[in-house]
């Protein structure tokens, strides 16, 4: 059995701005370096970067050995203390996160230790590689980083700009966590990667609601499906049956996609998980209303909407920079779980936009220039190396 050291660090050119990650594992007996990862990750704030890079040397170490105790060395305050539990994670986007790296190895297994800036050099350094590489529109290679030979000699780069770890700081961090994603490197994904996870992505059949186009997200009446709607989801599972390629399906918790999941689920002999993450934004006040309605009433609300992914729907709806967090956390773990597999994803507008976005590294923006029909059928498939491809968008040929 296996005992790692495991360094990580993460950082902003701008907090938020342009992020990146770095992790090393090394063998705690000799001080060998094992593995290195880093990865660049788009607009995003240093305590999710951190965070990121927690979890990818947890990941790396757990490769090496699924047996080993890690302890885990880094400079970030807040995670350190949050991961030990004596700080508390205030805000629902981060939760995901540590519970992902908490989950990587067996309790009791990994223990934490809070380290100077000037002690955690490499993992720094391969930040740094990082975020270079990706504002050159490459990806980092392990084979061109040139942070083990530098360390000692260089010390940390002044570009990368870090704030306090505060708790508020943390929320800052979490409001804008949509945003830290991998960006697709460019390329088809190697031959040897194996089968990926494969999402296809169902929006729920028709309600009383859909066809007047009104706002309907997981703080309004929850409608059911329609007769329309249930005929919609009938014609899916049909299709679904046909080609008997789904091996799992997973629905959001509101009536409509548990509905739909249910009858698809029934057609294809499988059971329906339910996962927290693919439900629809909030949408506030907004609820039951249509677009006009709502510029007519709180038009200075919605224009920051629809200008900024941080602004939330009247009366203290989710923005959509929160729903990206909750979303892209989501994705982690089913990817994790049904990693090779394909999963059926019932869920909503807000979450496939938001799963086809974040796959093809757009910007936030980029949801109001899709279009979405009611129990369409879109597909992304997720590579062991962390690319995503889109392999169908908004089908709806089943319903013809």
């Amino acid at each position: 059995m296996g005992e790692f050291i495991v360094e990580a660090d993460g950082g902003s050119r701008g907090n938020p701005g342009p992020a990146g990650y770095g992790a090393v594992v090394s063998d705690a007996a000799t001080g060998e370096t094992l593995a290195e990862t880093a990865e660049y990750l788009g607009v995003a704030t240093n305590n999710v970067a951190e965070y990121r890079g927690l979890l990818a040397g947890l990941r790396a170490a757990h490769a090496l050995d699924p047996r080993a105790t890690v302890h885990v060395r880094m400079d970030s305050k807040l995670v350190i203390e949050q991961m030990t539990g004596r700080w508390k994670i205030k805000h629902p986007d981060m939760k995901p996160l540590a519970a992902q790296a908490a989950r990587v190895f067996p309790p009791g297994r990994v223990t934490y230790e809070w380290i100077p800036r000037e002690r955690n050099k490499h993992a720094d350094r391969l930040a740094n590689e990082a975020m270079d590489a990706g504002l050159r529109g490459e990806p980092w290679k392990a084979s061109a980083s040139t942070a083990e030979q530098a360390v000692g000699a260089t010390g940390t780069s002044p570009a990368v700009g870090r704030e306090e770890d505060t708790a508020a700081g943390a929320a800052d961090a979490d409001a804008r966590a949509a945003r830290a994603v991998a960006t697709p490197s460019a390329g088809w994904a190697p031959a040897d990667m194996g089968p990926p996870a494969t999402f296809v992505l169902l929006r729920h059949g028709e309600t009383p609601l859909t066809p007047q186009k009104r706002f309907s997200g997981s703080g309004g009446s929850d409608p059911s499906l329609s007769d329309t709607g249930r005929e919609q989801a009938e014609r899916v599972a049909a299709l679904l049956a046909r080609r008997g390629t789904v091996q799992a399906v997973v629905a959001s918790p509101l009536a409509r996609t548990r509905e739909t999941a249910g009858i698809v689920a029934a057609r294809l002999g499988l059971e329906v998980a339910v996962d927290e993450g693919l439900r629809e934004t909030d949408f506030g006040a907004w609820e039951g209303l249509t677009f006009a309605e709502v510029r007519e009433r709180h038009p200075d609300d919605l224009n920051a909407w629809l200008t900024s992914p941080d602004a939330e729907p009247t009366g203290g709806g989710e923005s959509f920079a929160a729903t990206a967090a909750r979303v892209a956390a989501a994705r982690d773990e089913l990817v994790a779980a049904y990693a090779g597999r394909t999963v059926l994803l019932v869920t909503h507008v807000t979450p496939i936009k938001t799963l086809v976005r974040l796959a093809l590294g757009a910007p936030p923006e980029a949801l109001f220039r899709m279009e979405l029909s009611a129990a369409s059928l879109s597909a992304v498939a997720y590579y062991a190396d962390g690319n995503a491809s889109v392999r169908l968008f908004n089908d709806t040929s089943h319903l013809r």
